[in-house]
């Protein structure tokens, strides 16, 4: 990617996997495909620009998809494994963040080790990719250091992560195969049952559950729910069904089983989640389909971070 050319950077929507408070103005999220030889790797880059007034704080929440991330912000530079809860991080003051949500596949590549070692925690960036991580967090810095809403700094921070990441390519064949599962799962409601990947597949129950925990650091169970309760969220703020009818178009047995899984991870139950989010259409935009995720969210340090 040429660091002057005009990326095309995608609506600023409310994603499925970004329980976005209504009315937060917080931040501006920018979101960029990458480049068709890239995108084993990558999924998408996204640069969330934040201006919060001294003494709040905006409160991000975010249902993580299964996929490894790379943040770069002026202060530190991650790479996080999946948080298999709820990630949570609160803005303040100003800021920025850029990132890339990985592909599946990619996590164990730049990590070297199984993932599962980074689940639910993160590095720092130089213990992933050693001196080209250094080099990397230079460039990016550097690209941003003037606007941070600038077209052309976004252009040079993608390049430079275009360049650290490009020598772990190709994907191997383990890694198109979960790239090839967690689409099946993400992409069809119908999803339910661990069985039914394992006949998409034609891998026993074992088998699919050790390639997810080397690949992923998860579980095939873990990505059916999480899908679940993405939907679930998307619906508790679009839709005026009731929730015994929400919780069956979901697949859940009944209402008290999906009241459970949804409190479980958000802390709050689907009645009060939609109360709190529900919005009028043309207010909230969602997008339902596909993987998009609005990375606003997670770092320890309150700052800026990751998806969710």
């Amino acid at each position: 990617m040429k660091a002057d050319s005009k990326p095309p950077s995608r609506p600023d929507l409310v994603e499925r996997a970004h329980l976005k408070e209504p009315g937060d103005a917080s931040h501006v999220m920018y979101r960029y495909d990458p480049v068709p030889d890239l995108a084993g790797l990558v999924q998408r880059f996204w640069i969330p620009v934040w201006s919060v007034p001294p003494g709040q704080e905006a409160v991000q929440r975010v249902l993580q998809y299964p996929v490894c991330l790379l943040v770069v912000a002026s202060d530190y530079a991650r790479f996080y494994g999946v948080t298999t809860g709820l990630s949570t991080t609160a803005l303040t003051g100003d800021g920025w963040a850029a990132g890339v949500m990985c592909t599946p596949a990619a996590g164990a590549l730049l990590a070297g080790v199984p993932v599962a070692r980074h689940t639910d925690r993160h590095v720092d960036l130089a213990a992933v990719l050693g001196g080209a991580g250094d080099l990397l967090v230079d460039r990016v810095r550097t690209a941003m250091a003037g606007d941070p809403h600038a077209e052309t700094a976004h252009a040079a921070a993608m390049a430079a992560f275009d360049a650290a990441l490009r020598p772990f390519l190709p994907v191997d064949p383990e890694g198109e195969l979960v790239d090839r599962v967690v689409a099946f799962v993400e992409e069809d409601s119908e999803v339910t049952r661990v069985g039914q990947v394992c006949d998409a597949f034609g891998l026993s129950e074992r088998a699919l559950q050790r390639l997810v925990h080397r690949r992923l650091g998860l579980t095939p169970k873990w990505l059916i729910q999480r899908r679940r309760l993405q939907e679930a969220a998307v619906r508790l703020r679009t839709d005026e069904a009731a929730l015994a009818e929400t919780a069956a178009v979901l697949g859940y047995a009944d209402q008290a089983h999906f009241a459970r899984d949804f409190s479980r991870v958000t802390a709050m139950t689907p009645g009060r989640f939609a109360a709190r989010h529900r919005a009028p259409a043309e207010a909230l935009r969602v997008a339902v389909g596909g993987r998009d995720q609005d990375d606003a969210g997670t770092a320890e340090n309150g700052r800026a971070g990751r998806a969710g």
